[in-house]
């Protein structure tokens, strides 16, 4: 019943007129349709199997008679019966008892409680035709469910037909606009009240405070709260806790010290839902220190706040911190929920823990709490950081059993992390299959090509979107200006800069312009991406300035690497990789004296060059390579299998590309210092522990070089193998000694 909305009242709409007089049926047949119409409710109801099919097992009221059947649904609907409630309607029907003014409107809540609208609609024709169809409790029942079924045109209409507005219903349609954020029908609808004669009550002041919070509309949260206390209303638990969200999402640290001050005052400082919207509001406005006290402060231990304080360090970057505090709580035997392993595992895949993320996953299910659909969107990206496509397949596995793949959320995270995971083809397939698409299903997809650079097939989809699918939004935009700077195409990027504001009014923020520099820099017009950030609207950030010296790195454009090195060292003074790019843009130039230069800066600062690392999945286990670690149990067959490969590869004509080591060393070690390569190492790890012919997937932290983009398009071809090489720029597919990439990266 829950699964899928039958209509069982269809085949009563006409029974159940042949119990009256033959002129009145004559002039009633017509009604449901005709009302409905002159309501301006649409009404598209379609008959299907007759729900009395599936109620063989149901046994009737022993003296079926409306009381009886009413104090049955009536039970029914008080336990959240609701699929049962609406058969007995159904079989109320079916033995020629028809449903009065005290029974519709419990008829009607158990079709509001599982959003049957069709359903619903039915009973209200029902309600139409007997003449209850200007009752008060009917039409305020027919109110909650049109709102609950996201119909508020709807239940509007039936609103208007209320003879006296209670204020059940008037708090419901108030909140239910609250809720949709529209602010304008909200006010005049509150503006109204006094005309109507209706009293607000607290829960009118929480719908409205809640739904404009819900709604995203965080400063009408605020504004009604001063309203219902100038009113003099008592706020709640309810109340303090919902503007205390809308005031963390606003970072209105002041108000938010106010309303805490409030809360205690009022004594409910110590509610579970005041303090954990407490600490969640600290965490919002980055106050640490306040969100440990509040914790500390707390007389009772509650699960609620427990997840709270755990989403407030990972907000702040403290992941560390929060799993330390999650270990905490689980060895103190508090009863960890959903939303708490939920809540940890997003955060570590958020901050780079993405093993942590991973072994967590498999923890939280050895422990029985049953993962959900915003679990794997959350798990999903973990997978895709570091390619464990294994896991992610699993994952996806667990999603089909769970019934949760259809999930948009669950799609789109689907979709992201087999593009990450080299698997493109692969997110093309769950984009298709997916039953519904919002606008991060499609940017998921078109950013997968980009990173792939598939340009033509990232600007296709681009253009499907704007034909059939959801408006395009910045998001959008990045990933087709990310397509136009892997493939080359200046004009075409060009062509949708101008498009975003001309034709969309989407004005350019920072992460466009910086993919313009980029896309202009490593087509190698490093003067007119220079020209384009100093005519800039606003000032450019640490993204824009990178983008021009990772462009200076490639073309060893000295004068504006430094231009763009030197505003990178005031944007970004503890980035070790700035100092490091131009070092080897001096390298490139043999201008050693500046090298050491740049190095003596990161040593006064206490700076060391982030490591080479990459990843690769073999048998369901993540191995890390690290440049220069030796630590690996099989690193002796590794660097013997590397010379095997050397001296084939000298066989054949090609040889290191010692300019890619930037020290001033001798040719022999700088043949050495291109052996320890992380991606190299990787590489080899999969080709000893994989069969002949699999694929290789590897994912680096840094850029890949040229000497092992060589070095990998040899193997692939030497070896017969597909190796994928996700860097931090995009995704290479070597085949057969050739690389998707076309040597432009």
């Amino acid at each position: 019943m829950h699964g899928r909305e039958v209509l069982p009242f269809f085949p009563y709409l006409r029974r159940s007129f042949f119990y009256l007089n033959l002129p009145t049926y004559l002039l009633l047949i017509g009604q449901p349709h005709a009302y409905i119409l002159k309501s301006g409710i649409s009404t598209t109801i379609t008959p299907t199997t007759n729900l009395l099919s599936l109620c063989a097992n149901y046994h009737s009221p022993p003296d079926p008679n409306v009381l009886s059947f009413s104090a049955l649904i009536y039970e029914f609907t008080k336990l959240n019966n609701f699929g049962q409630a609406i058969r007995s309607s159904s079989q109320m029907l079916s033995q020629g008892v028809m449903l009065d003014r005290h029974v519709l409107p419990t008829i009607i809540k158990a079709c509001a409680g599982l959003s049957f609208l069709n359903t619903g609609k039915q009973v209200h024709c029902i309600a139409s035709v007997s003449g209850f169809d200007s009752d008060s409790r009917v039409l305020s029942s027919l109110v909650h469910l049109y709102l609950k079924c996201n119909r508020i045109k709807d239940a509007q209409k039936v609103f208007d037909r209320l003879p006296q507005p209670d204020v059940v219903a008037y708090s419901a349609l108030l909140a239910g606009y609250a809720r949709k954020g529209c602010v304008k029908e909200t006010k005049e609808l509150f503006s109204k009240r006094a005309d109507e004669g209706v009293e607000l009550n607290l829960v009118s002041w929480n719908g409205m405070i809640a739904g404009f919070n819900h709604s995203g509309r965080h400063l009408e949260a605020v504004i009604m709260f001063q309203k219902m206390h100038l009113e003099a209303f008592k706020p709640d638990g309810t109340s303090i806790s919902s503007v205390l969200s809308a005031v963390g999402d606003l970072e209105m640290l002041i108000l938010g010290f106010q309303i805490h001050g409030y809360a205690i005052k009022m004594g409910i400082g110590q509610d579970k839902c005041v303090v954990s919207a407490l600490i969640d509001m600290y965490g919002k406005c980055a106050c640490t220190l306040e969100m440990s006290e509040v914790f500390d402060e707390m007389c009772q231990m509650d699960v609620g706040a427990c997840n709270a304080l755990v989403m407030g360090l990972s907000r702040n970057g403290l992941v560390d911190n929060a799993l330390k505090v999650f270990r905490q709580f689980k060895g103190q035997g508090i009863e960890l929920n959903v939303v708490s392993w939920t809540s940890i595992i997003g955060s570590c895949s958020q901050n780079g823990k993405d093993i942590e993320a991973l072994e967590l996953f498999r923890e939280m299910q050895l422990v029985g709490v049953k993962p959900n659909s915003v679990t794997i969107p959350c798990l999903l990206p973990a997978c895709g950081n570091i390619a464990a496509l294994m896991h992610g397949k699993a994952a996806h596995c667990f999603s089909l059993k769970s019934g949760i793949s259809s999930n948009v959320y669950v799609g789109s995270a689907l979709i992201d992390m087999y593009a990450k995971c080299g698997r493109i083809h692969v997110s093309k397939l769950c984009f298709d299959m997916m039953l519904t698409r919002n606008l991060v299903s499609w940017n998921a997809l078109m950013a997968g090509y980009a990173m792939h650079g598939k340009t033509k097939e990232a600007i296709d989809i681009f253009q499907w979107m704007q034909r059939s699918g959801p408006k395009p939004d910045f998001v959008s935009f990045i990933c087709v200006l990310s397509a136009c700077s892997q493939g080359g195409l200046t004009d075409e990027g060009w062509y949708y800069f101008r498009s975003m504001s001309k034709d969309y009014g989407i004005e350019a923020r920072l992460e466009h312009y910086a993919c313009m520099v980029n896309l202009l820099g490593r087509a190698g017009r490093l003067q007119e991406a220079h020209t384009m950030i100093k005519q800039m609207p606003f000032k450019p950030d640490a993204c824009v300035w990178g983008a021009l010296l990772s462009s200076c790195r490639v073309h060893n454009n000295v004068s504006l690497g430094e231009i763009a090195a030197k505003k990178l060292f005031e944007l970004e003074p503890r980035n070790p990789g700035n100092y490091i790019l131009l070092s080897n843009i001096y390298a490139s130039k043999a201008m050693w004296d500046e090298v050491n230069m740049v190095r003596n800066m990161m040593k006064s600062k206490g700076l060391r060059k982030n490591p080479g690392c990459s990843w690769i999945e073999i048998k369901s286990k993540v191995h890390m390579l690290v440049a220069g670690d030796n630590s690996h149990p099989q690193m002796a067959q590794i660097i013997e299998k590397l010379a095997e490969l050397s001296i084939e590869m000298k066989k054949s004509g090609c040889f290191p590309d010692t300019d890619f080591v930037l020290q001033d060393v001798e040719e022999q070690d700088k043949e050495q210092i291109l052996c320890g390569h992380s991606e190299k190492l990787a590489v080899v790890l999969g080709l000893l522990n994989t069969s002949p012919g699999s694929s290789i997937q590897v994912i680096k932290n840094l850029r890949i070089c040229g000497d092992c983009h060589a070095v990998i398009k040899f193997i692939s071809s030497f070896e017969k193998r597909e190796i994928f090489v996700r860097d931090t720029n995009r995704f290479h597919h070597f085949k057969d000694g050739v690389c998707s990439c076309r040597d432009y990266w």
